[in-house]
């Protein structure tokens, strides 16, 4: 049937629907571009020329899914045509409300009917329209290439529980094809409720994660109880924290400096990530500097999102606020913090475009947030520092033995390939996607 404009099917599958072209050793050679920055022995690459987009010409070949060697081509008879990465991180997306904007609207585009719209649709919303959201994204996700995903999940309504029931279906049938992590988002003061322990028990066996909002104003005192509870939960039950914090533009930095509060009372043993952390960008330089050194300390990584944050922030009644509120990415790398970028909302309430496709995310990230694929530090937030925060078992970096996990780009040139929206496929397994994304 039809609802609201979009099909809801009450048995969605779309993992059955795609498959790998087998071959029997899962085996394949190719000679490709690839950055200098993603091969991680440089003895296997020595004496290869670099171009001035960071992009060398190398031969990769696997074999039972594992790489077995990689050589440069010192003196190549003619420029490899493609480009090859790894399959993709994705840190922070929410697939359960994904494709809802028809549903639930947010034309004004502020933060505050974003919320009001969320809350309305996650009420009414459906064991379908779930299913719908949820199967659609990781379809999409996996043919555009990514390989890993972490989805914040709304789970403080009376469905809580029956949707992570189905969530967990979800994730079983979609698990040889991509990793998938969930971070239980509610209201902080959520945890320190029965139904809040109940909650953190499940997701703490399923190796997820504790979430919650820390977004100004706020009452100090209770938040800081409440943020407290949290930790001491998370480490007793050891499961990390995903936290959105100061997604705002206003009070800069007040929830970081309350988390960095709490953490200087209770010694933490879990790993907390600062997604969004917006504000801190509106703050001195001196003080961008300070806090960052404290996080570093703390270990606290870090999801920048430049999409949702560039829509929804820094609206000012018809007038462009010409300093917009983004983390502090180069920044924080300086003072040793992981940071990873995210593609965040998916056609909803948050925000209205997007299509969980990487190389849309890179492109888009480049004007807004300065990040250069050509540079390591403008590359690793998509790559290997995502799969660090994610805990994935390989980093993105190509060597032997890695898995035989890429993109194939058809492009010899970063411009091009985040101008031209180039023709891809996708390895998995050291076999190749049957389906290719649509231009």
């Amino acid at each position: 049937m039809k609802k609201f404009g979009i099909e809801i099917y009450s048995k969605v599958n779309f993992a059955k629907n795609v498959d790998l072209i087998s071959s029997p050793t899962k085996s394949g050679c190719i000679n490709v571009l690839v950055p200098r920055c993603l091969i991680g022995n440089g003895k296997d690459v020595l004496g290869t020329s670099i171009d001035q987009e960071g992009l060398s010409p190398i031969q990769v070949e696997w074999s039972e899914g594992k790489i077995i060697s990689i050589k440069g081509l010192e003196k190549p008879s003619e420029v490899p045509t493609k480009i090859l990465l790894p399959r993709f991180v994705e840190p922070h997306a929410h697939i359960d409300k994904a494709f809802s904007w028809s549903r639930s609207p947010n034309f004004k585009g502020s933060y505050q009917d974003a919320l009001a719209a969320n809350l309305r649709e996650y009420q009414l919303r459906s064991k379908d329209e779930l299913l719908f959201s949820v199967e659609k994204s990781l379809h999409l996700a996996f043919v555009n290439g990514i390989g890993a995903i972490r989805s914040h999940i709304d789970s403080f309504g009376k469905t809580a529980m029956r949707d992570w029931d189905l969530l967990e279906n979800v994730r079983t049938k979609w698990r040889e094809k991509i990793f998938i992590q969930f971070v239980a988002l509610v209201p902080l003061d959520f945890w320190q409720s029965y139904e809040g322990e109940l909650l953190a028990q499940r997701v703490a066996v399923n190796g997820d994660l504790l979430g919650g909002v820390l977004v100004p104003p706020f009452n100090k005192k209770k938040t800081y109880k409440s943020l407290l509870h949290l930790v001491q939960l998370a480490n007793r039950l050891k499961c990390d924290i995903d936290l959105h914090i100061d997604e705002s533009q206003s009070c800069p930095a007040a929830g970081l400096k309350l988390l960095l509060e709490v953490l200087d009372q209770e010694n933490n043993e879990i790993s907390i990530t600062c997604s969004h952390l917006s504000s801190m960008g509106l703050l001195s330089e001196k003080t961008i500097s300070h806090l960052a050194r404290k996080m570093a300390k703390n270990k606290l990584k870090v999801v920048a999102l430049p999409l949702t944050n560039s829509w929804l922030l820094g609206r000012e009644n018809r007038s462009t606020l010409i300093k917009r509120p983004l983390a502090p990415i180069f920044q924080l790398q300086k003072a040793g913090v992981v940071v990873s970028v995210g593609g965040d909302n998916v056609n909803d309430a948050w925000f209205p475009l997007s299509n969980f496709d990487p190389i849309n995310l890179m492109a888009f990230s480049m004007p807004i947030a300065h990040l250069s694929p050509w540079n390591r530090l403008g590359l690793s937030p998509f790559t290997s520092s995502a799969a660090y925060l994610l805990g994935l078992q390989w980093d993105g970096l190509f060597q032997k033995g890695s898995p035989a996990d890429f993109i194939l780009l058809d492009s010899n040139s970063w411009v091009k390939a985040l101008s031209e929206r180039p023709t891809r496929k996708v390895v998995v397994n050291g076999e190749f996607l049957n389906e290719f994304p649509k231009n």
